[in-house]
Protein backbone atom coordinates (compact mmCIF):
# COMPACT_ATOMS: atom_id res chain seq x y z
CA UNK A 1 0.00 0.00 0.00
CA UNK A 2 1.01 3.57 -0.81
CA UNK A 3 0.00 7.18 -0.21
CA UNK A 4 -2.17 8.55 -3.09
CA UNK A 5 -2.57 12.62 -3.78
CA UNK A 6 -6.61 13.16 -2.94
CA UNK A 7 -8.46 16.20 -2.66
CA UNK A 8 -7.99 18.39 -0.15
CA UNK A 9 -11.27 20.05 0.12
CA UNK A 10 -12.07 15.97 1.11
CA UNK A 11 -10.28 15.76 4.53
CA UNK A 12 -11.84 15.69 7.49
CA UNK A 13 -9.54 15.77 10.19
CA UNK A 14 -12.82 15.87 12.76
CA UNK A 15 -12.61 11.70 13.30
CA UNK A 16 -8.76 11.12 14.11
CA UNK A 17 -8.16 14.17 17.07
CA UNK A 18 -8.62 12.65 21.13
CA UNK A 19 -7.64 9.24 19.30
CA UNK A 20 -4.93 8.86 16.83
CA UNK A 21 -3.49 12.57 17.06
CA UNK A 22 -1.34 14.01 14.04
CA UNK A 23 2.52 14.39 13.75
CA UNK A 24 2.79 17.88 13.20
CA UNK A 25 6.14 18.64 11.28
CA UNK A 26 7.98 21.34 10.06
CA UNK A 27 11.30 22.06 8.15
CA UNK A 28 12.98 20.76 4.61
CA UNK A 29 15.24 18.62 3.77
CA UNK A 30 18.41 20.42 5.92
CA UNK A 31 16.36 19.85 8.94
CA UNK A 32 13.02 19.67 10.61
CA UNK A 33 11.13 18.39 13.77
CA UNK A 34 7.90 16.72 14.75
CA UNK A 35 5.57 17.02 17.37
CA UNK A 36 2.15 14.70 18.35
CA UNK A 37 -1.07 17.39 18.40
CA UNK A 38 -4.12 16.22 19.52
CA UNK A 39 -6.60 18.89 18.05
CA UNK A 40 -6.79 21.84 14.77
CA UNK A 41 -9.25 22.33 12.43
CA UNK A 42 -9.81 22.42 8.84
CA UNK A 43 -12.39 23.64 6.55
CA UNK A 44 -12.82 26.00 4.18
CA UNK A 45 -11.55 29.77 4.77
CA UNK A 46 -11.04 32.27 1.91
CA UNK A 47 -12.11 29.80 -0.61
CA UNK A 48 -9.29 27.84 0.26
CA UNK A 49 -9.00 24.38 1.94
CA UNK A 50 -6.64 24.96 5.37
CA UNK A 51 -5.58 23.26 8.37
CA UNK A 52 -4.87 25.32 11.45
CA UNK A 53 -2.39 24.34 14.33
CA UNK A 54 -1.57 25.80 16.96
CA UNK A 55 2.02 25.63 18.66
CA UNK A 56 3.42 26.64 22.29
CA UNK A 57 6.10 29.31 21.49
CA UNK A 58 8.76 26.87 23.98
CA UNK A 59 8.19 23.68 21.93
CA UNK A 60 11.27 22.96 19.75
CA UNK A 61 8.60 22.58 16.53
CA UNK A 62 7.86 26.64 17.17
CA UNK A 63 10.89 27.41 15.90
CA UNK A 64 10.66 25.44 12.63
CA UNK A 65 7.37 26.64 12.06
CA UNK A 66 8.25 30.27 12.70
CA UNK A 67 11.19 29.76 10.02
CA UNK A 68 9.71 27.78 7.36
CA UNK A 69 6.83 28.64 5.00
CA UNK A 70 5.05 25.06 4.73
CA UNK A 71 4.45 22.88 7.93
CA UNK A 72 2.59 18.91 7.58
CA UNK A 73 0.47 16.82 9.66
CA UNK A 74 0.80 13.21 9.44
CA UNK A 75 -1.82 11.07 10.36
CA UNK A 76 0.09 7.59 11.45
CA UNK A 77 -1.90 4.22 11.91
CA UNK A 78 -3.06 3.03 15.36
CA UNK A 79 -0.57 0.51 15.33
CA UNK A 80 2.07 3.60 15.78
CA UNK A 81 1.06 4.70 19.00
CA UNK A 82 4.47 4.13 20.77
CA UNK A 83 5.53 6.69 17.86
CA UNK A 84 3.08 9.11 18.72
CA UNK A 85 3.47 8.99 22.46
CA UNK A 86 7.16 9.57 22.14
CA UNK A 87 6.59 12.46 19.90
CA UNK A 88 4.17 14.05 22.38
CA UNK A 89 6.46 13.51 25.69
CA UNK A 90 10.02 14.09 24.30
CA UNK A 91 11.73 17.30 22.70
CA UNK A 92 13.71 17.39 19.21
CA UNK A 93 16.31 19.56 21.04
CA UNK A 94 17.41 16.17 23.55
CA UNK A 95 16.24 13.12 21.10
CA UNK A 96 16.25 12.54 17.19
CA UNK A 97 12.43 11.32 17.66
CA UNK A 98 12.09 10.55 13.77
CA UNK A 99 15.45 7.83 14.38
CA UNK A 100 14.06 6.68 17.39
CA UNK A 101 10.62 6.25 16.20
CA UNK A 102 12.14 4.65 12.89
CA UNK A 103 10.26 7.14 10.78
CA UNK A 104 10.75 7.16 7.19
CA UNK A 105 10.91 11.18 5.64
CA UNK A 106 9.32 12.34 2.52
CA UNK A 107 8.51 15.61 1.19
CA UNK A 108 5.86 17.39 -0.22
CA UNK A 109 5.40 21.02 -1.61
CA UNK A 110 8.63 23.69 -0.36
CA UNK A 111 10.24 20.60 0.61
CA UNK A 112 7.90 19.82 3.49
CA UNK A 113 8.91 16.69 5.41
CA UNK A 114 6.24 14.05 6.29
CA UNK A 115 6.30 10.30 6.68
CA UNK A 116 5.80 7.56 4.38
CA UNK A 117 4.07 5.63 7.37
CA UNK A 118 0.94 7.85 7.47
CA UNK A 119 -2.39 7.08 6.49
CA UNK A 120 -3.21 10.66 5.73
CA UNK A 121 -0.78 13.77 4.86
CA UNK A 122 -1.85 17.25 4.71
CA UNK A 123 0.87 19.59 3.36
CA UNK A 124 0.32 23.39 3.78
CA UNK A 125 1.32 26.15 3.40
CA UNK A 126 1.10 29.20 5.95
CA UNK A 127 -1.35 31.73 5.14
CA UNK A 128 -2.12 33.20 8.81
CA UNK A 129 -0.33 33.26 11.99
CA UNK A 130 -1.40 35.18 14.95
CA UNK A 131 -1.32 34.19 18.94
CA UNK A 132 -4.54 33.72 20.81
CA UNK A 133 -6.04 36.20 22.95
CA UNK A 134 -6.90 35.30 26.44
CA UNK A 135 -9.55 38.50 26.67
CA UNK A 136 -11.23 37.31 23.71
CA UNK A 137 -11.49 33.27 25.23
CA UNK A 138 -14.14 31.69 27.48
CA UNK A 139 -13.12 31.00 30.64
CA UNK A 140 -13.44 27.61 30.20
CA UNK A 141 -10.95 27.49 28.05
CA UNK A 142 -8.77 29.65 29.69
CA UNK A 143 -7.65 26.66 32.29
CA UNK A 144 -5.72 25.91 30.08
CA UNK A 145 -3.33 28.82 30.07
CA UNK A 146 -1.13 29.62 33.12
CA UNK A 147 2.72 29.05 34.86
CA UNK A 148 2.27 25.21 34.90
CA UNK A 149 1.17 24.87 31.41
CA UNK A 150 3.62 26.96 29.47
CA UNK A 151 2.67 30.06 26.80
CA UNK A 152 0.01 30.90 24.86
CA UNK A 153 -0.39 29.17 21.50
CA UNK A 154 0.25 30.61 18.05
CA UNK A 155 -2.24 29.70 15.67
CA UNK A 156 -1.18 28.25 12.08
CA UNK A 157 -3.64 28.53 9.56
CA UNK A 158 -2.00 26.90 6.06
CA UNK A 159 -3.79 26.52 2.84
CA UNK A 160 -3.61 22.36 2.08
CA UNK A 161 -1.70 22.59 -1.08
CA UNK A 162 -1.59 18.82 -0.87
CA UNK A 163 -3.20 15.74 0.69
CA UNK A 164 -2.27 11.83 0.62
CA UNK A 165 -4.43 8.87 1.81
CA UNK A 166 -2.97 5.84 2.22
CA UNK A 167 -4.96 3.27 0.10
Amino acid sequence: MKLHLTDPKTVDLTRYWGTQNALLTAGDKTGCNTMTIGWGQNGLVWGLPVCTVYVRPERYTYEFMESHDYFTLSILPESEKKAMALCGTKSGRDTDKIAACGLTLAYGAGDAPYFEQAELVLVCRKLYVQDLDLGGMAEKVQIFYGPAQGGIHRAYTGEILEAYTFS
